[in-house]
């Protein structure tokens, strides 16, 4: 299983990660079993955003005795109050819940504690200042939780609230289909039946591209759910392409993202864990969800740097995807940040030593114009 540094939390996490809210859908031994299993293929990273007491007794029985293999992504804010889920900022039910959850997972830290489902400009502003906010910073003082994380469906927010600086990871929702709607969509309408996409969108959402590259630019690493849009990308008739997907095409479009560590995957099953975890080993034209979305009936990423490395082979050796990240986080600034030119400088081939043969173009399926795109970074970083 390969691991990819989470931001600058120093946390190196399994590039497939573990959604647990499926889980309490089964006997508990049952479930306990398919977590367990999860870690033996060197799944390390597992979110625990449900409140009731089964799911979490799962989590915690699963990972008794090997608790310091796991990575877990705790949440605040996120109750269980008279047999229901309820959201809230409320201290006299998220401080219960907050050590409900350490008990039922039976440890005495959480390594992300993450501000439940901030998708709201006013609930972002109301959360400054906040005794809530004060609680989470008190446990990270105590070392109670090790990093202070947040979770959001909302581009829009999700940015205001890495640039805060409060933060070191977020998790969000990616998969193409979201990519494509408008950050003022809900996400409840998303995943419903009867939900119709615009047939006029293009591209990826200028919200969420600005959001990923943020997230890249400032060290904040992002771990993925709603990776497969609720299962109707699997689907050519619910899909908004009019094309399905498969699971490892959708593993690996979230996993080209910038900034993204890893993708939190739900499983009912042993299958289930071992159909995701085959991304490790599986061929390109198996993960290649490029040629799919160009070839779709509907929408367009036309045009659009995806960075799903089709350019490949270079004969100057160039990674032209990690070059393409490179401009576009680069091209988004006034001036190119420090960080983002010296990750750029750290590259054995410079864009500069492209030679215009325009192979990579042919083999790209979105048509995009990728000698063009490495003389600007080539004027735009010098090299």
């Amino acid at each position: 299983m390969k691991k990819r540094m989470l931001g600058k939390t120093g946390l190196l996490v399994s590039e497939i990660g573990f959604g647990g809210e499926w889980l309490e859908r089964h006997p508990e031994e049952e479930a306990v079993e398919v977590m367990r299993y999860a870690g033996k293929l060197g799944v390390n990273i597992i979110d625990c955003w449900m409140p009731d007491p089964k799911s979490r007794d799962i989590l915690g029985k699963a990972m008794r005795g090997n608790r310091e293999n796991w990575i877990v992504q705790g949440h605040l804010g996120s109750t269980w109050q008279n047999g229901q889920y309820v959201r809230t900022r409320d201290m006299q039910y998220v401080k219960p819940a907050f050590e409900d959850l350490l008990r039922r997972l039976q440890t005495d830290y959480i390594d992300l504690g993450m501000i439940h489902y901030v998708d709201t400009e006013e609930d972002w502003e109301s959360l400054q200042h906040s005794a809530f906010l004060d609680y989470v910073k008190e446990l990270k003082a105590k070392g109670v939780i090790r990093h202070i994380g947040a979770s959001s469906h909302n581009p829009k927010v999700a940015k205001a609230v890495v640039e805060s600086g409060l933060v070191e990871m977020i998790l969000f929702s990616v998969n193409p289909a979201f990519d494509m709607l408008p950050s003022s969509e809900k996400l409840e309408d998303l995943l419903t039946e009867g939900y119709r996409y615009d047939e006029r969108l293009s591209g990826i959402d200028p919200e969420r591209a600005a959001l990923y590259q943020l997230c890249e630019e400032k060290g904040v690493g992002i771990t993925v759910m709603k990776g497969f849009a609720g299962g109707r990308l699997f689907d050519e008739k619910r899909s908004p392409f009019g094309v399905a997907l498969s699971p490892l095409q959708c593993i690996h479009y979230a996993l080209t993202r910038p900034g993204v560590s890893s993708i939190l995957c739900g499983y009912d099953t042993k299958e289930q864990v071992d159909e995701a975890v085959r991304y490790e080993t599986a061929d390109e034209k198996e993960k290649d969800y490029a040629s799919v979305l160009a070839n779709a009936p509907l929408h367009s990423y036309r045009g659009e740097c995806t960075y799903c490395g089709h350019c490949r082979p270079c004969p100057a050796e160039l990674d032209i995807a990690m070059i393409g990240k490179f401009y576009d986080l680069a091209s988004m600034q006034p001036e190119v940040p420090a960080t983002v030119r010296s990750h750029y400088m750290l590259l054995e081939h410079k864009a500069s030593e492209c030679i215009g043969c325009r192979e990579c173009e042919s083999r790209c399926p979105f048509g995009v114009a990728v000698a063009e795109r490495m003389q600007k970074t080539a004027e735009l970083f010098g090299c």
